[in-house]
């Protein structure tokens, strides 16, 4: 999993995890994974899925060619709310895409060390092969 930018101002992580590497053999089983883990955890709420590749082509926008497959998946860790402002770095959300021979998942780092630790080891724990 490596830090990055995207576009100079936002930090992400970014995995990419090729399809050898795992076990899970597409978008609906990392979902699914993801979700079992977002529910073992008492302090993180399960909110959707929102299908961004469905919803790009049905508004006849512009999608890489090599993206078979893009969802968010959306939640909130939600500790505490200090002030009104810690509203717009809410709801979480865990990027997985299908690039055909890999996935890749990515999230905007949180301002809550817990929550990145948290969403780091959810996203390495998908490569369980080789």
């Amino acid at each position: 999993m490596k830090q990055t930018l995207l576009q100079e101002k936002y930090p992400l992580y970014v995995a990419e995890i090729g399809k050898s590497e795992t076990s899970r053999a597409n978008v609906e089983e990392i979902v699914s994974y993801l979700k079992d883990q977002i529910a073992a955890n008492p302090k993180v709420q399960f909110i959707a899925v929102f299908d961004h590749y469905a919803h790009t082509k049905r508004i006849e926008g512009e999608i890489n060619p090599r993206i078979e497959a893009a969802v968010d998946v959306i939640f909130c860790f939600g500790f505490a709310l200090p002030n009104p402002q810690v509203l717009a770095v809410r709801p979480r959300a865990i990027g997985v895409a299908d690039m055909g021979d890999k996935f890749v998942l990515s999230f905007l780092e949180a301002p809550m060390k817990p929550a990145n630790e948290a969403m780091e080891a959810w996203v390495k724990g998908l490569r369980d092969r080789g």
